[in-house]
């Protein structure tokens, strides 16, 4: 993929997206504008530049299929990837998903994803390629009321919580690796000095003042959505996506859950939360146990 493919591209995610959740559920994924979706292209391209793909007619220059892959220290994920409606079925995420097996193969790292329950066409394709589920997340979708969450916080003693700083990256890279066996602080770096004006990252703190969980978030047109993050704990988690709530006051996020995470999910339910689709994570090679709670996201991915 370059440069000059992104306006192609960004066509490309919102058409491929819509089309199969308009087809299949009744509704589309994007509400913004097609050309909004160049965001994904510019924050893979910020932070990965010539980690993306594109499949191109030899002839007349189209675009059928697109992918964006995130290569860190202790693992590779696969990000969006998407096929033009005319190509369904043609194997063209195949070759893509081919061509980003080998690069994992070449860096000796696990492959990682989070892929839609719901699509079971693509569920089959992963699976056939020696990915295997190993967490099952609920997103939930929130209106936030213009005047915040109901105030439930005398119930429980939640930690404090502030904005991160890049002192704090340090920190955030050992409570991901505990948490999830993955590291990418220059992601952490990203989100914190928030160039592009979209992303948000709080981190939790315990009694001495030492950081025990954070949590990102982005508000874009075509994503707004609460995450990564991780905590030690259930308790950090909550007291870190209520404060994430807060700041989307008078919209509409979503946010990933684990859905062994009952104390989490009944928190969200009580603050007006419902399920709205059901994600895999998923990987290819090595992972070890969830120890804590993990929040993915789609952009950028992470599994």
């Amino acid at each position: 993929m370059r440069p000059t493919d992104y306006d192609a591209v960004a066509e490309l995610i919102y058409l491929s997206t819509n089309s199969w959740y308009q087809a299949r559920l009744g509704y589309p994924i994007f509400r913004c504008r097609p050309e909004e979706c160049r965001v994904f292209c510019e924050v893979y391209g910020d932070l990965d530049p010539d980690c993306a793909l594109v499949i191109e007619h030899q002839r007349t220059g189209f675009l059928a299929g697109s992918c964006f892959f995130h290569p860190r220290e202790t693992h590779l994920s696969l990000g969006i990837m998407n096929v033009h409606p005319n190509y369904f079925g043609h194997g063209i995420a195949g070759r893509l998903l081919d061509r980003i097996i080998e690069e994992a193969e070449s860096r000796d790292l696990p492959l990682r994803l989070v892929s839609s329950a719901l699509n079971l066409d693509s569920y089959s394709l992963y699976n056939r390629n020696g990915f295997s589920p190993f967490c099952i997340y609920q997103d939930l979708l929130i209106s936030v009321a213009e005047d915040g969450l109901p105030d439930d916080r005398q119930k429980k003693k939640l930690p404090h919580v502030r904005e991160a700083e890049l002192e704090d990256i340090v920190a955030m890279g050992q409570i991901e690796f505990e948490v999830s066996g993955i590291s990418r602080e220059s992601d952490y770096c990203y989100f914190i000095e928030n160039s592009m004006g979209i992303w948000h990252t709080l981190v939790a703190l315990d009694d001495d003042g030492e950081v025990q969980g954070f949590l990102s978030s982005i508000d874009h047109p075509a994503s707004r959505m609460i995450g990564p993050g991780a905590m030690r704990s259930s308790v950090v988690a909550e007291a870190l996506l209520r404060a994430q709530l807060e700041h989307f006051r008078g919209k509409s996020v979503v946010f990933l859950l684990p859905s062994d995470q009952r104390d989490l999910i009944v928190a969200a339910y009580g603050w007006g939360a419902r399920n709205c689709e059901i994600h895999f994570g998923q990987v290819r090679g090595a992972v070890q146990p969830v120890n804590g709670v993990a929040m993915p996201t789609f952009l950028p991915e992470s599994a």
